[in-house]
């Protein structure tokens, strides 16, 4: 069953409380550009999306949201809840909070949630409505957080949940809370934790989903769905984001197709989180495999004689099934999960990619066939490398881009993969500035983060090894960087 969660209002839309999932994305214009941001806004509102966040790096960002607004109501947008997403300045969030239908901060940025500063933002923002998400991101936890706990799920936990327990001291309650991380394990797990924990002292605030810079084509859908569909399969998750390297209307359609796949589901045959956390604990297989999974293509006759294949025809999301049909099996025999598909495309990477990610997310088969009109090796593939069960290419840690992007993002991710498409196991960080450099990219092997306008900064990690670089020359220092 979905899990329960009070009902947040965001000015014209609402999102917990038992309503439909919504789906949400982020504009990548710059905020002082009015037209560029109420143009696509209006497309985010024609492709079904009515939750729009908006970065509010400084002041006169914040302030400008009211223009935005103005506008939109001109062009007949009325409906439309404006989000601004403020990263180090808790200065900008009180301001951002006199135009904003909900502000989203980071702890990290908050030297600890006790201060004066928090809860003078919770009180502005009680004073005018507006909803407040805490926005945790992997990566950019504050220090006290990681010297207790390191960068990990636990720490964000604490994080997320430090900053809640000052909300509910201050009887606010239009709070919504997310776990972003770009390493889709560490992301599910996380809202796990958080999910636990919560309940554990009675909270039930709403859930923001989404996988942090996932990239863009293929791989950044099949990246989200596998993260997203493993929590909404569990009956987990109020509103999504799909954070893709593309134009934000094109977020909103993948977003849709996973609420919808689950929507249904939740109340017949998912189960919750506890249960999927229980039965991967109990299996054997979730302690972790000796071999990679393997491709059905990939399996000789002899081999798939002492396979189980366990096959999904029904309508619904398979996940859930799967789930309870390997649970009940015992012996160590090799087991294969398989479905046939008539879609093709987007549809079918999102399907999939929702069915078989959470299985390998957490250890529960061995082998994936996707039955299809054409070989789909390359989902497969791309399914598996998302779960981090059996990495074939390079990974792209990749923004979608923002106010604050300092380059031609989408062009400059495409050079790149065409480069360094044979670096296999490498991941590699695309970010659009420094905002979401250093921290959000904090899984990368190596960063090529937007310094100033046509230069880029490179990083093996999280350390800076070349500044400064103009844009033209550093893809070709990238590479040299890697050596390879």
């Amino acid at each position: 069953m979905r899990r329960e969660s009070c009902e947040v209002r965001l000015g014209p839309a609402a999102i917990g409380g038992g309503l439909p999932v919504a789906v949400q994305t982020m504009t990548s214009v710059d905020t002082n550009d009015t037209a560029a941001c109420v143009e696509q806004i209006v497309r985010v509102r024609q492709a079904g999306g009515r939750i729009v966040r908006l970065t509010t790096q400084g002041v006169r960002e914040a302030e400008n949201l009211g223009n935005i607004r103005r506008e939109l109501l001109g062009r007949g947008v009325s409906d439309v809840a404006l989000v601004a997403d403020v990263h180090f300045s808790p200065e900008v969030a009180l301001a951002a909070a006199e135009h904003a239908d909900k502000v989203r901060i980071n702890p990290g940025n908050y030297r600890d949630a006790e201060g004066s500063r928090l809860r003078g933002l919770i009180k502005k923002c009680m004073e005018r409505d507006v909803a407040l998400r805490i926005g945790v991101n992997h990566g950019s936890l504050a220090p006290q957080i990681v010297e207790r706990y390191g960068d990990t799920p636990q720490g964000m936990t604490a994080s997320a949940m430090e900053f809640l327990r000052v909300c509910r001291s201050e009887g606010f309650d239009r709070v919504v809370v997310s776990m972003k991380s770009s390493n889709v394990r560490v992301m599910t797990a996380a809202y796990r934790l958080l999910v636990a924990a919560m309940d554990a002292e009675g909270m039930r605030y709403p859930l923001h989903l989404g996988v942090t810079e996932a990239g863009n084509a293929m791989e950044g859908r099949v990246k989200s769905s596998v993260g997203i569909a493993a929590l909404l399969a569990e009956g987990l998750g109020d509103t999504v984001r799909v954070s893709l390297t593309e134009e934000p209307e094109c977020e909103i359609p993948v977003a849709q197709r996973l609420v919808d796949y689950f929507a249904g589901a939740a109340s017949s045959h998912c189960g919750s989180a506890g249960e999927a956390v229980h039965s991967a604990a109990v299996n054997p297989r979730a302690d972790g495999q000796k071999h990679p999974p393997r491709l059905y293509s990939e399996l000789s006759p002899g081999e798939l004689a002492d396979c189980r294949i366990i096959s999904y025809d029904g309508r619904g999301p398979a996940a859930p099934y799967w789930r309870r049909a390997v649970a009940a099996l015992d012996g160590d025999r090799p087991v294969i999960l398989h479905r046939r598909y008539d879609e093709q495309g987007e549809a079918l990477w999102v399907k999939a990619a929702a069915d078989f990610g959470p299985l390998f997310l957490d250890g529960l088969a061995d082998g994936i066939w996707i039955d299809a009109a054409r070989n789909e090796d390359a989902l497969a593939l791309a399914i598996l490398q998302a779960a981090r069960v059996r990495i074939s290419a390079p990974e792209y840690i990749a923004c979608p881009g923002c106010g604050r992007t300092l380059f031609d993002l989408q062009g400059t991710l495409e050079s790149i993969k065409q480069r360094t498409g044979h670096l296999k196991g490498l991941k590699i960080a695309v970010m659009g500035c420094i905002v979401n450099g250093p921290g959000e990219m904090a899984d990368a092997d190596y960063g090529y983060v937007g310094a100033a306008p046509g230069h880029v900064t490179l990083y093996r990690g999280r350390e800076v090894v070349r500044r400064n670089i103009p844009q033209e020359e550093a893809i070709d220092a990238l590479l040299e960087l890697t050596g390879r």
